[in-house]
Formats: structure tokens, sequence, C-alpha cells
């Protein structure tokens, strides 16, 4: 429908020549504008029946109704910029989604109409969910970069704070030295400066005295509260205690709350308690940590979690909230100030016991005759250790900045270079306290290359990925932890390997496959272990346990796919051929499996040759009980040629003999079929054979040997027709002396030894080659 405006009050509705259920909007002629008329012309003419139908506009009128503007709009976006003008239409700020439906289904005619205003409306979907996706996958690789780069940012930030707050503390402690030396220079001038900057200084030693033995009351009064302390802090007349207060505890991965904490921060360490349900005041320990190997860091309040601060003792953390924003700073400022002041009194303590001191005049005695004696005892304080030395003063801090950076071959030359120092000093009271901080730090370094090395790392790079960490333990003297954690490692790293190996419908190539992951990988192990073990003998025996191990579980994953999957024994006997020859690769360096990976297979092989064994009885007795003692023809002489090439694969050379003219063969379907089977199954057998296997295969060759044996011998006293006797006496003496020999010899050839059996069972045909007409059973 159309619309234009009416200037006639009234309009007439009149019936259309078109459709009969179609109205006309007829108005005077003189009411619509040229323009308008034209208008309503376009779109009649873009809409053609369907708008004629819809509007009832005067074939001649100035005018349409006023329903006709709904139409036009809607053929002007459905025609060849519809497109478009759907897409401003829907994007418009003013759409309705409930109008626009509405007024669609009030002009639509029928259901054609609306199908293709439903397919535009969904090709517009599809381009925008286009359009939104490309837009994504655009942005996609921005938005992980940002995203890097805001992480690497954090991570620097967190470091140049910690950095900072490292600098601020050297700067203050290096001031605090200054002073220090100036009034050791001038002290008077220090005990002015003390005055004028601590209003609260003592005036006397008396007062000093009660103040320190106020002090340690304190700590006393406190700790008496905590139970189970008095084990791991032992009571000294330097320590004092400096804060303490409420604190509570979160986890560092979640952020969630794990109990409430009470801290006792002393002059030389940070003690943890909790405090006991049932009684006020009391505490139970949970943590003991020296300032010395611990940092505080400040941790940037995110709400909700605010006022915290994080304390790192390596290789652990621990992240307390304090009550407010104020209790936080103080506990950083104290925490700070206390570590300080600790360094500061410790490196003058070892500066003092550095200084040589004069010997104590020995007592004077009466005895004469002690003189020559005491001039000949050496004084034991005649030789002092300096560890005034500025290397190592610093030592402990730098194997904490090594074994931070990961400088595992710093931190152990650190180590090396203070053992060779004090090799032939004597050991005095500051050696063995520089020992204790040296063997803390020690211990530090072992848990990170032990952590190193554990199964739970990466296991890409192969074993040299290893020989960093492996190489440290061992300059640190701990071989036999490196070598074991050296196996584990390989050990994980083998079993991975295997676990991801696909398994393929062809078992000899899963077996190919098998055997170059883990004999490649045993490979490399055993050339790292030479490597990195070479002046320890005794890990090669450790070593050799652990590749018996690894071989047990190669042979699992082995047995599972060949044996327990029941593969012909073809099939097996090439997946073990396989196996042997990678085998055969550790001899190279002179570690030869072979033995193992035989006692760990013989069960599994002994199994398959008795269960093959056992269908080829059960095939000969089949044949048996068919047998009508006939000559076998082959209609073709390309079967003929077939079964020939076959015999003389069997080793039968002289096979010709027994065909005849055309296609015949001068023998029974039976024990063609039998000398085909058993030179099989001798083939296989020969190819899984290991000496532990002699008897088995013997006895299995011995037992389907047998079966024919019977058959021939039994049919020979049971046949009346001459004809078929003398057929039967030439199948029996192509049987045993053909067939036997061959098998005999293969036998031995493969073996390397005779076998009697086989023999005994070859002689024991003579009484029926001699006397054919006997009715006594040879077997």
């Amino acid at each position: 429908m159309c619309v234009t405006r009416r200037t006639a009050p009234r309009h007439h509705l009149v019936p259309t020549t078109h459709a009969p259920n179609a109205v006309r909007v007829t108005a005077p002629r003189s009411s619509g504008s040229a323009e308008e008329n034209r208008a309503c012309a376009v779109v009649a003419g873009g809409v053609r029946s369907t708008a004629r139908r819809r509007s009832g506009c005067v074939a001649g009128g100035g005018g349409c109704g006023a329903a006709g503007s709904v139409a036009m709009a809607m053929a002007l976006s459905l025609g060849e910029g519809g497109g478009s003008r759907l897409r401003r239409q829907l994007e418009s700020g003013g759409f309705v989604a409930a109008e626009y439906v509405k007024q669609l289904s009030q002009q639509s005619d029928g259901d054609r109409d609306l199908q293709e205003h439903r397919q535009r409306i969904q090709a517009l979907s599809e381009e925008t969910a286009q359009s939104l996706k490309r837009n994504v996958y655009q942005n996609y690789r921005q938005f992980i970069e940002t995203a890097r780069e805001i992480s690497y940012l954090e991570s620097e930030m967190y470091q140049l704070s910690h950095i900072l707050t490292e600098q601020k503390g050297i700067m203050e402690a290096v001031t605090q030295a200054l002073l220090l030396q100036a009034d050791r220079d001038d002290p008077e001038l220090g005990s002015r400066r003390a005055a004028a900057t601590d209003p609260f200084l003592p005036l006397s030693a008396k007062e000093a005295a009660a103040n320190e033995e106020g002090r340690q009351r304190t700590l006393t009064t406190l700790l008496e509260k905590v139970e189970g302390y008095r084990d791991l802090l032992p009571e000294s007349p330097s320590k004092y205690l400096v804060y303490n207060g409420d604190l509570v505890e979160y986890d560092a991965d979640h952020m969630a709350q794990i109990q409430r904490v009470h801290a006792f921060l002393m002059n030389d360490c940070l003690l943890v308690a909790t405090a006991l349900p049932n009684r006020r005041g009391a505490y139970r320990y949970v943590a003991l940590y020296s300032l010395d190997g611990l940092a505080v860091v400040n941790v940037k309040d995110n709400p909700p979690m605010k006022d915290m601060f994080k304390l790192l003792m390596f290789p652990e953390s621990r992240i307390f909230q304090a009550e407010n924003a104020k209790i936080k700073k103080e506990w950083l400022e104290v925490l700070e100030e206390t570590k300080r002041n600790r360094a500061l009194s410790e490196k003058q303590r070892l500066e003092q016991e550095a200084l040589p001191r004069p010997a104590p005049a020995p007592p004077e005695s009466t005895n004469p005759f002690e003189e020559d004696e005491e001039e000949e005892e050496p004084s034991a304080e005649e030789e002092v250790v300096d560890l005034s030395l500025e290397w190592i003063q610093e030592l402990p801090e730098d194997l904490d900045v090594c074994i931070a950076q990961r400088d595992f071959e710093g931190a152990v030359d650190l180590l090396d270079k203070l053992n060779e120092y004090l090799r032939d000093k004597p050991v005095s009271q500051p050696v063995k306290e520089l020992r204790v901080k040296v063997d803390e730090r020690v211990r530090q370094l072992t848990d990170v290359l032990v952590f190193e090395l554990s199964p739970d790392r990466s296991l890409r790079g192969g074993p040299r990925a290893t020989r960093r960490a492996v190489s440290q333990l061992i300059r640190l003297g701990q071989s036999t932890k490196a070598c074991e954690l050296f196996l584990k490692n390989r050990a994980a790293a083998v079993q991975t390997a295997i676990r991801q190996l696909r398994i393929e419908g062809a078992t000899l190539l899963y077996i190919h496959k098998l055997c170059h992951v883990f004999f490649t990988s045993l490979l490399e192990t055993a050339r790292e272990f030479e490597t990195d073990f070479a002046g320890n003998n005794g890990c090669y025996s450790a070593f050799v346990v652990w590749a018996r191990s690894s071989m047990k579980m190669f042979v699992d994953a082995f047995s599972k796919q060949v044996f327990d999957s029941k593969e012909s024994l073809s099939t097996a006997a090439e997946c073990v051929k396989v196996a042997k020859e990678h085998c055969k690769q550790l001899s190279e360096i002179g570690l030869d499996l072979t033995f193992i990976i035989h006692a760990l297979l013989v069960k599994d092989i002994k199994g398959a040759l008795q269960s093959y064994k056992d269908i080829i009885i059960e095939a000969t007795k089949h044949r048996n009980s068919e047998e009508m003692w006939r000559r076998m023809n082959l209609m073709t002489p390309e079967a003929l040629g077939k079964l020939k090439e076959e015999m003389r694969s069997c080793g039968v050379g002289n096979f010709d003999q027994y065909t005849g003219d055309d296609c015949w063969v001068n023998l029974s379907y039976t024990v063609v079929a039998f000398t085909k089977q058993t030179m099989a199954f001798l083939e296989e057998a020969l190819k899984l054979y290991f000496p532990e296997l002699h008897m088995v295969l013997l006895e299995s060759l011995v037992e389907i040997i047998l079966v024919a044996v019977q058959h021939v011998d039994y049919s020979l006293r049971c046949e009346q027709d001459p004809e078929k006797k003398a057929f039967i006496r030439q199948n029996a003496s192509f049987l045993y002396e053909t067939v036997l020999p061959v098998v005999e010899k293969r036998f031995e050839e493969g073996v390397g030894k005779p076998a009697k059996q086989l023999q005994d069972l070859r002689n024991a045909s003579r009484l029926m080659r001699v006397n054919p007409e006997s009715t006594t059973s040879v077997v």
C-alpha cells in the first residue's frame, strides 16, 4: 500500500479489479502532489503485483491511504538496496521489535513474504556474526601480547619494589655504620649525638641494666604463654622482645583465610603461634624463623584483600593481614629496622672477634719442673682465623642471591672457595657459627637441586637436561642422592614416552615404535650416566638395577600388545626379533641386557609355542580323520609350480620325484599339508629360540611329528586294499626319509647342536621299512 497526504475529509473504499479481497482507497484527484504520485508509482512498480494487492492505490490517483506508509518502507527495504536499509532500520535507536513484527505480519501477503524476509534477516545476522568473528580473530593475538606485557610489567614492578626496599635498607645500614665509626673516632661527639637523637637513652649503666632486665622480663612473661617454644627457642641474655600482635594468615595460592595467629618479633627471630581455643591469652607454637633468612614484602592492596604483607622464607612464603593500614605499616617498619640492627650487630661482633687478643698471663707456678713443659706447649690462640674478609662477610647473602637466581654453579663455587680457605684452619667458635649459616644455605641449595631432578618437573630435553643439577649435587658430595634422583627422573621419562605411544592397528608397526622409543631412551640414559658419574664406580650397580626394572616395564607393554592380543606365531616371532636387534645396540656401550629380555619373555613365548603346537595338532587330527589316501591333483601347472617352490623353501629339494604326469602329485594332501605346517612352525620357533626354550621347542616338535607317525602306522595296519597300502608306504617313505631328516637338520642348524629325540624318532621307523607287513605298532 502507498501513502500520501489527503486534503479531502472523506474517502471511499471500492473493491479493486485485481484481487477479490483487496480494497482501493480513493480521494479527490487534486489532493496529491506530483512528487507523492511519482513515489507511489515507483513503489508500485518495485513490488509489482504484491504492492498492488496491498496498496489499493487509484491508477491515476493523486494520493494513497495512511496504511501505505508501512508498505512503502517495506518495499524499499526489500528491494535491491534492501539489505543496507534493513540494517539501518534494525540499528536505529528507536527500533521496537514488537511493533516491527506486528506491522510486518499485518502487511505480509502469505507465508512466502515472511519466509523471504526471514531469510534476509538471517543472512544479515550471519554477516554480522562473521564480522564479529573476524574482529575477534584479528585482535586475539594483540590480547595475548597485551596480557603477557601486563604480567611482565607486574613482575618487574614487584622486583623493582623489592630492590628499592633493599637499597633503602642498605643505605640506612651504611649511614649507621658511618655514624658508629665516627662515634668510635670521637666518643664525645657520639655521646652528644646519641643524646640529641634519643631522648630515652639511659643516663647510667645502672639504668641500662634495669632497662635490659625489664625487656627480658617482658619477653619471658609473654613467651611463658606459648606452649612448645622452649625446645626450639633457648633462653639467651641478649634476646628481647621487639614487637608483637595479632595477624590473620591467608593461603598464598587461593587467598583463602587459614587461621588467626599471634606473632612475637624478637631481636633475632620471629615466632608465630596460634591461640588455644579454651584458654584465654594462651598460644600454641607454630613456626620460628631466623631474621637472617627472612624477607619482608609489601603486598599491594587489591580489595577486598588489603593490609597484607608477605614473609619469604626460602623455599616457602606466608601471607599475613593486619587489622588496619597503620598496624601493617608498623609491622613492615619494625621488621626492616630489626633486620638492619641484627645485621649490624652481627657484623660488629665478627669484627671484634677477628681482632687479635693478647694472650692471658699464665698463673705463676711453684713447680720448677713445669718451666720446660710450658715452653714446649703451643698456645691455643696462636693462629686466629680471619673472618673479616669482605667475601666471607657477604658469603651467606651471596649464596641466597645465587640460589634465588638459579646460579647453582656460582653457589657451589663459593662453597668450594670457603672450604678451601678453612681447610687447615682451626675450628673456633666464629668458624662454627659461620658453618651453621652456610650449612643452612647448602640445605636450601640441595632442596632446589632435588626439585630440579624430581619427576614432577618437565621431562622434555632428554637426559642432558638433568646434567646441570646432577653435576652440582655431585660437587656437594651428594653422589648417591644424585644417582637416585637421576634414575627416577629417567624412569618417569621412559614411562611417559611409552604411554604417549599411540596404539597402532598393525602390531609390528607399534612394536617398531615401542622399541625405538625405549631403547633409544635407554641408550641415551646410559651414555649420560657414564658422563655424569664417570668417577663414581659405586653408582653403576644402581644403574644396572634400574635398567632391569626399566626392561621389565618395556616387556610388560610388549607382552600386552603381542602375546595378550593372541597374535599369530609369525607376528610374535617378528616382534621378538625386532626387540632382540634393538637390544644388541646396548652392547656398543658395554651393556648387554639380552639375557634379561630372555628371562622376562620366556613365559610368554613358551605359552605361544604350546598354543600354536595345539593348533597344529588339532588341524592334523582333523585332516587325518578325513583322509582317503588319494593322490593330489593340482589341476594347473601354475599350482604345481607353486607347490614345488613352497616345498623347496621348506628344505625338501627332491620333491620332483614325487610328482607325476600332468598335474598329479604322488602324495596325500594330508602329508603335504603336514609338511608345510610343521616346517613353518619350526622356522618361526627358531626365531624365538634361546637356550631356556630348548626343551619346550623340542618336545613340541616331537608331539607334532608323533601325530603324523601314529596316523601312518595305523593306516598301514588297517588298510586291506593293496593299491592304497602301497600308496600309504610311499607317503610313509616321504615322511620318514625326507621330512624327518630335513626337520632334524634345520633344528640342528638353528640351535647349534643335534637333537637326540628326533634321531630316536626317525630310527624307530626302521621296523616299518624292514617289515612293512608287520602288524606291530612302532609307536
